[in-house]
C-alpha cells in the first residue's frame, strides 16, 4: 500500500475534494486512513438513507473511514460539537472544511475495484478485484 497525505483548506467540500483528488492523481482504489480537522457546515445522510443531517455550525472531525473507487467515495464520518456531542453518518457533498483537514489516504495498489448494482441492497456496492 502506498500513502497520500494532503491538507484540505477552508471552504473545500470534504467529499468532493477527496473524489477529485483521487481522479486527479489517477488513484483507482483507496481507503481513508486518517482525517483530522474541522468543518463549519456539516452534511451527511442518516441511517436508512432517507434523510440528511445539515448544520451550519462548527464541528471537529473525530472519525472518518471509507473507500474511494474510481472517484466515487463511500465515507462515514463522526463530528463533535462544542459540547462534545457526537453525531455522524454517510458523508455527503456540502460538508465544508473550516480551518483544515489533514487527510491521509491509503492507495490499494494490489486491488482494482468497481461499483455495481446489488439488487439485494438497492445500492451500487463495491467489489474489490485482486490484481495478479
Amino acid at each position: 500500500m502506498k500513502e497520500l497525505a494532503v491538507r484540505l483548506k477552508r471552504g473545500m467540500d470534504l467529499k468532493r475534494s477527496i473524489q477529485d483528488l483521487c481522479i486527479e492523481k489517477g488513484i483507482d482504489t483507496a481507503i481513508v486512513l486518517s482525517a483530522v480537522g474541522c468543518v463549519y457546515e456539516a452534511r451527511f445522510r442518516l441511517a436508512r438513507g432517507e434523510s440528511f443531517y445539515e448544520s451550519k455550525k462548527d464541528y471537529e472531525i473525530v472519525s472518518m473511514t471509507g473507500t474511494v473507487s474510481k472517484g466515487n467515495a463511500h465515507i462515514h464520518v463522526s463530528f463533535s460539537d462544542d459540547t462534545g456531542m457526537t453525531i455522524g453518518g454517510h458523508l455527503s457533498e456540502g460538508c465544508l472544511v473550516n480551518s483544515t483537514c489533514e487527510l491521509v489516504l491509503g492507495i490499494l495498489e494490489e486491488y482494482d475495484s468497481i461499483r455495481e448494482d446489488d439488487p439485494e441492497t438497492g445500492y451500487d456496492e463495491i467489489r474489490f478485484i485482486e490484481r495478479g
